[in-house]
């Protein structure tokens, strides 16, 4: 039994939820998303929550219970708060601008790498050394933010680098003579 599969996605405040054979389609104050699941699982909606529930006992209908109730669950958080993930920037000279809907980045190369930001996704720059990536998408803010960590990866030695906010880089010590 799937403990997460379970529970019932609470719909809050501001926040419906229709289901069209396997596809939910949630609204929000946000935007609008939808989900299409796979036929092991039946959803329903009761009053104010989105229920899951496995048809039948197979192995794939259990596996797909809980992930396809994270997936609404993540549908109805995207549309009511959003996601969000925050990068820092560590380096001399190394530094962040937003220039329209380009992120124009100084990370010690002999070019400015230019990323273009796709749709459906917000960067902000507050600081020079500070990235906000935010939207209603878990999958693309966390796919953008990878793309530009990509950039210049944390080094071990010096911790000069893109990292995401709270990250841990275990650091090496350095040559001895």
């Amino acid at each position: 039994m799937s403990r997460i599969g379970k529970k019932p996605v609470e719909l809050p405040a501001g926040v419906t939820a229709s289901v069209s054979g396997q596809t939910v389609e949630v609204k929000g104050p946000k935007g609008s998303r939808n989900f299409t699941a796979t036929d092991d699982v039946q959803i329903t909606i009761d009053g104010n929550a989105v229920s899951v529930a496995p048809r039948g006992k197979s192995k794939r209908a259990l596996q797909q219970w809980g992930m396809s109730r994270t997936m609404v669950n993540n549908l109805v958080t995207g549309v009511s708060t959003g996601f969000k993930k925050e990068l820092e920037i560590n380096g001399v000279g190394y530094r962040a601008a937003m220039a329209g809907n380009v992120l124009k980045l100084s990370l010690g190369l002999s070019h400015e790498v230019n990323f273009q930001v796709p749709d459906g996704v917000t960067v902000t720059s507050a600081k020079p050394t500070e990235i906000t990536v935010e939207g209603i998408d878990q999958q693309l803010v966390g796919q953008v933010a990878a793309n530009i960590r990509e950039y210049r990866k944390p080094e071990p030695y010096k911790g000069k680098g893109i990292k995401y906010k709270g990250e841990f880089i275990f650091r090496k010590e350095g040559k001895k003579k």
